[in-house]
């Protein structure tokens, strides 16, 4: 039998993870097993574990890919907006909280995550994609260089824990309005 082309075998990775991550966002790591991904990709169990070593790397895969995709709505925001570091700094924070209260970023990026990944790998994750922009916009908003780190990770754990807390909400359009007004209120302290 004829092995599969690079290009195929790339497309069946990105079905493989595509399946993965709406599961996982669906049901959660522990409810996903890997023969669901294959059914769900129409493939083989064994291709899935060709792409990926195991469930939890295919996890990880995932997951860094949410973490990409919620950096660069991050960072799309803030370049739309007005070039004021200021703004610039509200706009992506107020992007961050959408990006991962919206879709599959929530329940992976921060509920599965730490467990799944462990601390450290869901760290440097974070600190590779939005932590890097947020420590870069709190820089430009004028945070002295001393208090940078200190001041991304308790911005960056008050945005994670307002997501937590929107996501637990029936009416999650309010409870995303209240996050937003919060968020200005902290964000004045970093402007002022």
């Amino acid at each position: 039998m004829p092995r599969a082309s690079a290009a195929e075998a790339a497309q069946t990775a990105l079905r493989i993870l595509a399946s993965a991550r709406e599961l996982f966002s669906a049901r959660g790591f522990s409810d996903v097993s890997v023969d669901d991904v294959a059914r769900d990709a129409g493939v083989t169990r064994g291709a899935v574990y060709h792409h990926y070593r195991n469930k939890v790397a295919l996890f990880g895969e995932v997951a860094a890919q949410l973490q990409s995709d919620v950096a660069r709505a991050v960072v799309a925001a803030a370049e739309k907006a007005n070039p004021h570091p200021h703004e610039r700094l509200r706009v992506g924070s107020h992007a961050f909280l959408d990006a991962i209260t919206n879709g599959a970023a929530l329940r992976i990026l921060l509920i599965d995550a730490p467990a799944v990944t462990g601390w450290q790998e869901w760290r440097r994750l974070d600190a590779e994609n939005s932590a890097t922009h947020l420590r870069e916009a709190l820089r430009e908003a004028g945070v002295a260089e001393e208090l940078l780190d200190a001041s991304t990770a308790q911005l960056s754990g008050a945005m994670n824990e307002a997501a937590l807390w929107t996501a637990q909400h029936t009416d999650t359009d309010l409870a995303r309005q209240r996050s937003h007004e919060a968020l200005d209120t902290l964000l004045a302290a970093y402007m002022s």
